[in-house]
């Protein structure tokens, strides 16, 4: 169970918001125990995708971890 404003991975890729497997967002809402709103943002700040998601559908960020700058406009 992952708890409000702890940092996330998406497991997949969600292309009609314009995600990829492995960005990184954040739990604003804890709908249920296996049921997420997270928000992903732009480096400038802007709200990329505010999308609801499950237990499976995110992990948690490890020290194996390496965050990574793409593109949006490769979407």
């Amino acid at each position: 169970m992952y708890k409000l404003l702890e940092t996330v991975a998406l497991t997949h890729d969600l292309p009609a918001v314009g995600l990829r497997a492995g960005d990184v967002g954040a739990v604003v809402e804890v709908l249920v125990p296996d049921a997420y709103e997270v928000e992903f943002v732009a480096a400038s700040g802007r709200t990329q995708a505010l999308v609801t998601l499950g237990e499976s559908d995110v992990r948690a960020l490890g020290d194996q971890d390496l965050l990574a700058v793409r593109s949006l406009a490769a979407v």
